[in-house]
């Protein structure tokens, strides 16, 4: 179990839905692979691939 999550703090991305403008956590999966996570109110899915280079951002908008 990795550190974060036994304080009770696990990864995440903020995920802004323009579809239905409502803002989401999505949160690592079990892999550590990747953020996979839907729209709460419209059901869109989308999938964030952890890759090697990675990047700073925390915060993403989804059409």
């Amino acid at each position: 179990m990795a550190e974060e999550e036994k304080k009770g703090k696990r990864r995440f991305v903020g995920v802004h839905f323009a579809c239905c403008n409502v803002y989401q956590r999505i949160y690592v999966n079990k892999a550590e692979n990747g953020y996979w996570g839907a729209c709460p109110r419209c059901g869109k899915q989308v999938r964030f691939v952890i890759g090697r280079t990675g990047t700073d951002s925390r915060f993403f908008q989804a059409q």
